[in-house]
C-alpha cells in the first residue's frame, strides 16, 4: 500500500489543489498534515491578525477534510523533527507539497526533502499558489525581469494550468494514523486579538469569488481606487493562505469576461493586479535578497530622519492628515487596509516623515490578516521608489489631493476618523510642500 502525506502550508483548500490532488491520484491513501512552526510563529513580523485568520482557515480545513472522508493531522514543533516523526508513524512512502517561494521557506523544504530521500520517501513538490512560476518567465537570455509591464506581457502569453476539481480521501484498513494535537488556540500561541475577523476557509473564499465575479469585478477599473465603496476583491487574505487558487480565481473573472464583453476592461485590469501578485513574487525569488535590502542597493544607506514620535503618530492614526489617519485605523481594527489607500500612508511615511519604508513594512506584516512578504515588501519598495519600478524616487503622493479625487465625500474618512472636521482632531504633524522637497533633496545624494 502506497500511503502519501501532504504536508499542507499556504494551501488550505481542498479544491484546485495541485500537490494534493496529485497525492490522491497517486497513492492508495493520503495522510494530510498541517505543522505549527514555531519558527514563523515566533518571528518579529509575525503579527495575531493573519494567525488567528489561519486559525478560523484550519478549523474549516479540519471539517471539510472529516466530510471528504480524511482526517487533519496537527502537529506543532521542529518542522524536520516533527516530519520525521510523522513520516516514520504512518510508513508513508511518498511526501507531498506545494512549493513556497520565500527565503526561508526555500531553506526549510531543502531541508525536509534531504530528510524525507535520506528515508527512502519520495518527494513531490508542485506549482500552486501562482499561475506561473518565477523560473517560467525569464527574457531570452535567461535573465528575470525587472519591469512589470514586459514581465505581464511573457505572462499572458503563457498557457494557464487547469483547475482542478475537490479531492476525497480514502483511508483503507491497515492505514497507521499518527497521533494529532487538537487544533491549537490563538492564545495558546502566543497571540491575542480583538480584531472581528472576516469569514474565514474555503466556502468562505469561494462565497466572495462568487460575489465579486458577478458585481464588483464588472467595474473594477473604473472603481477600484474609491476606498469607501465595495469595489476590490478582498480575496487577499484567502489567496495567501491558499483557500482559494489564483488559477480558480484567474478562470472565474475571465468567465465572465466572456459572457460581458463591455467589461472585458475592466476584468483585464484585476487580471493585472493577479500578475503584480506573482511579479513581485518573481522579484523575491531571484533577488532574495530584498526581504532585508532596497532593490535597488545604492538606497541601502539612505539617511532617513526615522523619528520615533512621528512614527507612533502615523501607526495611530493621528497624522492630522485625514485619509491618511483613516488608512491607520482601517488597518489597526480591521486588520486589512484599501490598496490605494496602502500606497497613501506608505508614501506619507517615507516621503513626508522621512521614515524608513523598512519600519512601515514590519508594522503591516505584525497588523494585516493578508501580511504576505513579497506583495508587502514589493508594494513598499515601489512606495518609496526603492523597488523595480521604473517611475524612480520623485513620485510623491500629495495626501490631500489623494484624499479629494478618491474620497470627495469623505465617508471613507468620516467612517474611520469622525472627528476629523471638529477642533478635536489635531494639525498637521509635518507641512507636506516643506517635507516633499526634503524627500527630494535625500533621495539626490544617491
Amino acid at each position: 500500500m502506497k500511503v502519501a502525506l501532504h504536508w499542507f502550508r499556504c494551501d488550505l483548500r481542498l479544491s484546485d489543489n495541485t500537490a494534493l490532488s496529485l497525492a490522491v491520484a497517486q497513492a492508495d491513501a493520503v495522510i494530510p498534515v498541517f505543522i505549527f512552526d514555531p519558527v514563523v510563529l515566533t518571528a518579529p513580523e509575525t503579527g495575531a491578525p493573519i494567525v488567528a485568520f489561519m486559525l478560523e482557515c484550519l478549523a474549516s480545513l479540519e471539517k471539510n477534510i472529516e466530510a471528504a472522508g480524511g482526517r487533519l493531522i496537527f502537529r506543532y514543533g521542529d518542522i524536520e523533527t516533527e516530519m520525521s516523526k510523522v513520516l516514520r508513524e504512518t510508513d508513508a512512502t511518498a511526501l507531498y507539497y506545494n512549493r513556497d517561494y520565500e527565503p526561508y521557506a526555500r531553506k526549510r523544504d531543502a531541508t525536509v526533502e534531504k530528510l524525507a530521500r535520506s528515508l527512502g520517501v519520495e518527494v513531490h513538490s508542485a506549482k500552486d499558489g501562482v499561475v506561473h512560476e518565477p523560473e517560467e518567465i525569464v527574457k531570452a537570455d535567461g535573465k528575470p525581469y525587472l519591469v512589470f509591464t514586459p514581465f505581464s506581457r511573457a505572462w499572458k502569453l503563457l498557457p494557464k494550468p487547469p483547475v482542478l476539481p475537490v479531492v476525497k480521501f480514502r483511508r483503507p484498513s491497515g492505514l497507521k494514523e499518527p497521533k494529532s494535537l487538537p487544533l491549537p488556540t490563538l492564545e495558546a500561541l502566543g497571540f491575542s486579538t480583538e480584531l472581528t475577523l472576516p469569514p474565514a476557509g474555503e466556502k468562505a473564499a469561494r462565497d466572495r469569488l462568487r460575489q465579486f465575479a458577478f458585481g464588483a469585478a464588472l467595474r473594477y477599473a473604473s472603481r477600484r481606487n474609491f476606498p469607501a465603496e465595495d469595489s476590490t476583491s478582498r480575496f487577499s487574505p484567502h489567496l495567501r493562505l491558499g483557500t482559494l487558487s489564483p488559477r480558480t480565481v484567474l478562470a472565474s473573472v475571465e468567465a465572465v469576461a466572456r459572457q460581458n464583453l463591455p467589461a472585458r476592461k475592466e476584468i483585464e485590469t484585476f487580471v493585472n493586479e493577479l500578475i503584480w501578485r506573482e511579479f513581485y513574487r518573481h522579484i523575491l525569488w531571484h533577488f532574495p535578497q530584498v526581504a532585508d535590502s532596497c532593490f535597488k542597493p545604492q538606497y541601502n544607506d539612505l539617511k532617513w530622519e526615522n523619528d520615533d514620535r512621528r512614527f507612533a503618530a502615523w501607526c495611530e492614526g493621528r497624522t492630522g492628515y485625514p485619509i491618511v489617519d483613516a488608512g491607520m485605523r482601517q488597518l489597526n481594527t480591521t486588520g486589512w487596509m484599501h490598496n490605494r489607500v496602502r500606497m497613501i500612508v506608505a508614501t506619507f511615511l517615507t516621503k513626508d516623515l522621512l521614515v524608513s519604508w523598512q519600519w512601515g513594512e514590519r508594522y503591516f506584516m505584525r497588523k494585516l490578516i493578508d501580511a504576505d512578504l513579497a506583495s508587502n515588501n514589493g508594494g513598499w519598495q515601489w512606495s518609496a521608489g526603492t523597488g523595480t519600478d521604473a517611475q524612480p524616487y520623485f513620485r510623491i503622493f500629495n495626501p490631500t489631493s489623494q484624499a479629494l479625487k478618491f474620497d470627495p465625500e469623505g465617508r471613507y474618512i468620516r467612517s474611520y476618523v469622525p472627528e476629523a472636521d471638529t477642533l478635536a482632531y489635531p494639525a498637521p504633524i509635518v507641512d507636506h510642500a516643506v517635507q516633499r522637497l526634503k524627500a527630494l533633496a535625500l533621495f539626490k545624494t544617491k
